[in-house]
């Protein structure tokens, strides 16, 4: 069967967001805005990125773009929790009303209670529920999703939510990228004995799931209410054996879990909301990349992570929604980076990067996140003439076309 080319375009503006660097601080001016531009696709790459009126006599196959539009890299949220099952709107209401976190767990309310429910639901129901998000997110432009585990907490549950991610991602047009987080808080069944939790994980569920192609990413949350670092460092051990990626639930609340990231060479440091100029001198000096969850911090109401101080260091800066049921239930990534810019001073083109080819990197992934020659034809389409507008709505500005892999699979 022979390949066709098609031409997606003309775009009043068109972001690459290519070539701008891995690290550290990124100026507006640093952009690369190709004007009156078209991409050519084929068999769901780009084949060439330039001038719209010298590039539509190469094909006849044509997604003609009417009126004013901005075509960025699909956007990419690299941290969520979109498999689960129940709702925790009621923890939501008591947290605003002055409880505090161990108050709402004692009637009921907390992780838990979204773990009995994740328990109670079939590989089906869990489906059902990621295919509903990830269809909202499509819409707001999102192209790539990582999705965790976490809310199993037992061979068979987190063997479960691992598999209806897969599941559901053989039916979506956007690519879901699964993430083992067995280690999000302690079992109740192990409360006494959470070490030989911690080797049930690693020694059983870890190669099962690698044997399974189940996922290629390990996670871990590291608090003084979940894991310290003494207590998962056997889990950790055994992903980095068995070659899985890392990526650390890290500094949320108190600081230390970034310096085990660091020791593990993980590929991202998620949360911060807690680092201190200690965790980001130490960030600076390695690889690992922060990822910033101002969700968290929306439903929180806690301090947002220091992403001015950590770019301003060298670091990366990646975004993400960490889309949840308890303290991060909006799921809105274009809001919650926009919010983040306006409290952390972070240019335009410090959030565009960190929702696209900087959360790319996150997720360790090259064919996405930008838009160069051989990457995959992800677009989020903005009917505005100008990318600055994208930010300045803060969300409300939404894409009224998303395109994956060259074909349209959102439009307003």
């Amino acid at each position: 069967m022979t390949s066709t080319t098609t031409l997606i375009g003309p775009f009043t503006q068109l972001l690459t967001m290519a070539s701008l660097p891995k690290r550290g601080p990124v100026k507006d001016e640093q952009l690369e805005v190709i004007r009156h531009s078209g991409i050519l696709v084929k068999d769901g790459c780009i084949e060439d990125i330039g001038n719209y009126d010298k590039l539509q006599n190469l094909t006849e196959n044509h997604i003609k773009i009417e009126g004013d539009h901005v075509a960025l890299p699909g956007l990419v949220d690299c941290h969520t929790h979109i498999c689960f099952g129940g709702n925790r709107s009621r923890d939501y209401a008591l947290r605003n009303s002055g409880s505090s976190y161990l108050e709402i767990a004692a009637k009921g309310g907390g992780i838990w209670d979204t773990v009995r429910h994740t328990r109670e639901s079939d590989i089906n129901g869990l489906k059902d529920g990621i295919i509903q998000r990830a269809e909202k997110l499509i819409k707001d432009g999102i192209t790539t999703i990582e999705v965790k585990s976490g809310y199993g907490l037992s061979f068979e549950d987190e063997v479960k939510m691992l598999k209806s991610i897969r599941e559901a991602n053989d039916v979506l047009p956007c690519d879901l990228v699964p993430t083992c987080l067995a280690a999000h808080i302690i079992p109740k069944e192990f409360k006494e004995n959470p070490e030989a939790y911690v080797q049930l994980i690693a020694y059983k569920l870890l190669p099962f799931i690698k044997e399974q192609g189940l996922a290629n990413r390990v996670d871990a949350f590291v608090e003084k209410e979940a894991y310290t670092a003494e207590l998962i460092k056997p889990y950790l051990d055994q992903a980095r054996k068995l070659s899985f990626d890392i990526t650390i639930h890290a500094d949320q609340f108190t600081p230390g879990g970034s310096k085990l990231a660091v020791e593990y060479k993980a590929i991202s440091a998620d949360h911060l909301e807690a680092s201190t100029d200690k965790e980001i001198k130490l960030l600076s000096e390695h690889n690992t990349i922060p990822v910033a969850l101002p969700g968290a911090s929306l439903g929180l109401g806690c301090a947002f992570t220091p992403a001015r101080k950590l770019l301003d260091a060298g670091c990366s800066l990646a975004i993400a929604s960490d889309y949840n049921p308890g303290s991060a239930p909006m799921g809105h990534l274009m809001t919650q980076a926009a919010i983040l810019g306006t409290f952390e001073k972070l240019s335009n083109a410090e959030v565009l990067a960190g929702i696209t080819c900087r959360a790319a990197d996150a997720l360790n992934l090259k064919d996405i996140g930008s838009l160069c020659i051989g990457n995959k034809a992800n677009l989020a389409i903005y009917p505005t003439d100008n990318y600055q507008n994208i930010t300045y709505h803060q969300g409300q500005l939404n894409p009224d076309m998303t395109i994956i892999k060259g074909k349209i699979v959102h439009h307003a």
